[in-house]
């Protein structure tokens, strides 16, 4: 097997379709065709079916994708210890959620550029959910995401602990308020957001009936759907006081043992520490007064 059949196979996997595995390759079609053809023959088995709207992997297919993720770790982590000399360069990948992105990492994210400029950071929000498999799938070296996280190939530290609350419009002066809303809005960031879960989770003990969430992929636009007595949502107080104080929403106070939240920085258990990603977690550490584990 050759590494680059690999990775033709895991793009094709991945989008579901040859062409566009080709056009992300930058290559053509005709060359993923015949580099999954090499491949399958060399292995003895269909990776793929084909069918109308594109490919779909089979069960053996399925069985070799986590190796080649694996493989192309392996690889991407040879190559990475090989070029590090110990001074902090080349790219660093991160993570984090949109909420700890807006509030709590510019600060970091500047002094971490001024003091290590040849280090190019990129840093992607999303999800609990998503930020976890872009790190288990490699394509992040870690992330910032809400706890708790149990996962055996990864390892994780505590940054800090946030407290949430209920965000309401203004006119809702209680949590028991709620009840009496026919069809209550949540609003949301996507599924795999684990402050909808634990929103969703609340509301249903009370026995408040929602309705379906409407989902929304910024901190901004969430909070004015707020503010415009739309519907509720919950997220950690640092990050709305400003509203608050603002006078554009309502804060609510979760019950005890419903408030509290750690954000983690999770990453690969089995991954290479570059000297970037290592002396961006010294200056986290000093910034926030992490614990690991």
């Amino acid at each position: 097997m050759d590494i680059s059949d690999l990775k033709v196979f895991e793009a094709v996997s991945r989008l579901g379709s040859m062409n566009r595995a080709a056009q992300e390759l930058n290559t053509v079609q005709s060359n993923v065709t015949a580099r999954i053809r090499t491949l399958e023959q060399d292995l003895g088995v269909s990776l793929f079916q084909r069918h109308a709207r594109g490919v779909s992997t089979t069960p053996a297919g399925q069985r070799v994708l986590p190796f080649v993720s694996r493989i192309a770790r392996l690889l991407a982590d040879a190559r990475m210890a090989a070029q590090d000399e110990g001074v902090p360069s080349g790219a660093l990948s991160l993570g984090s959620l949109e909420t700890t992105a807006a509030l709590r990492l510019s600060g970091l994210l500047s002094r971490f550029a001024k003091a290590y400029p040849a280090v190019r950071l990129v840093l992607a929000t999303g999800t609990t959910r998503k930020l976890v498999d872009e790190v288990l799938a490699c394509r992040l070296e870690g992330a910032f995401v809400a706890g708790p996280i149990s996962h055996p190939e990864l390892s994780w530290q505590v940054v800090f602990r946030e407290e949430l609350v209920l965000v309401t419009a203004r006119n809702h002066r209680s949590i028991d308020e709620l009840a009496a809303v026919a069809d209550l809005k949540t609003i949301v960031f996507q599924i795999g957001c684990s402050y909808r879960q634990r929103l969703e989770a609340l509301l249903a003990e009370r026995g408040t009936v929602t309705a379906r969430p409407l989902e929304f992929g910024s901190l901004e636009a969430i909070i004015s759907c707020v503010s415009a007595g739309v519907g509720v949502t919950l997220l950690p107080r640092s990050v709305v006081a400003g509203a608050w104080q603002e006078g554009r929403i309502a804060i609510h106070d979760l019950p005890p043992g419903r408030s509290e939240v750690d954000t983690l920085f999770v990453r690969r258990a089995d991954g290479y520490v570059s000297s970037a990603l290592s002396a961006f977690l010294d200056m986290a550490q000093a910034s926030f007064g992490a614990s690991g584990t």
